[in-house]
């Protein structure tokens, strides 16, 4: 049987304000499988996003840990961490935080530089997930002269550029109309299946969730 690619153990969040104290969740459990798709909703403030963070690495849970294919997250350096999630995980928010001074495909390069590719590789892996993605005639396009559907797909390539195990997305098609969501979501779940790519997919939109393998409720602190 494949290994998880990411595991939480009794995982918790606590922030505290002075006085005030936030418990967001304190005993998450949960593996994401090889390729598998899986959803996350609840209601606003429920710790979705904050859970989708400490998964990649990007905060540090108050208990409990991460593994991301079998290594414990808070027990690396910050150059190991940032190594680990360069290598194995990618990322796409609501908003797709591009760089508008670059071009869609200098975008994309971007995490193929950040590991240390040779020029040639870095732009051949790039210009192919732009292809796959259906930008082969945009890529050279700077970003303010693509649409929205057209620079979320762009993020979407550049979160899959390095052959993640696994895509941790933040309400992908939340900054996007009903016709443009789908057809990004529908993108994202061909992109599964063709780089057997895990994604974690916390969203608002119930049926595009239900379209996932697995559909999870965080409330109240807890995951269901």
């Amino acid at each position: 049987m494949s290994n998880p690619v990411i595991q939480c153990h009794a995982l918790g969040k606590t922030y505290h304000d002075g006085e005030l104290c936030v418990n967001v969740f304190d005993n998450i459990n949960l593996s994401i499988m090889p390729s598998e798709t899986v959803a996350i909703i609840g209601a606003s403030g429920a710790g979705k996003s904050t859970l989708l963070q400490l998964m990649g690495g990007l905060d540090k849970p108050t208990n409990g840990f991460v593994l991301i294919n079998g290594k414990k997250i808070v027990e690396l350096k910050e150059r190991e961490r940032c190594e680990l999630r360069n290598h194995n995980l990618g990322f796409i928010y609501q908003f797709h935080h591009l760089l508008p001074e670059f071009s869609a495909l200098e975008n994309v390069c971007m995490p193929l530089m950040i590991a240390d590719l040779p020029q040639k590789i870095i732009d051949e892996k790039a210009e192919k997930i732009l292809t796959q993605v259906g930008l082969k005639n945009r890529m050279h396009h700077r970003i303010g002269e693509l649409s929205g559907g057209e620079r979320q797909r762009i993020a979407i390539a550049r979160a899959l550029v390095n052959n993640p195990s696994c895509v941790l997305a933040d309400e992908p098609t939340g900054n996007l109309d009903h016709n443009t969501a789908d057809i990004v979501f529908n993108l994202m779940l061909k992109l599964n299946r063709e780089h057997q790519t895990s994604f974690v997919i916390v969203t608002h939109n119930e049926a595009l969730a239900k379209r996932c393998d697995r559909v999870l409720v965080l409330g109240n602190g807890v995951l269901t």
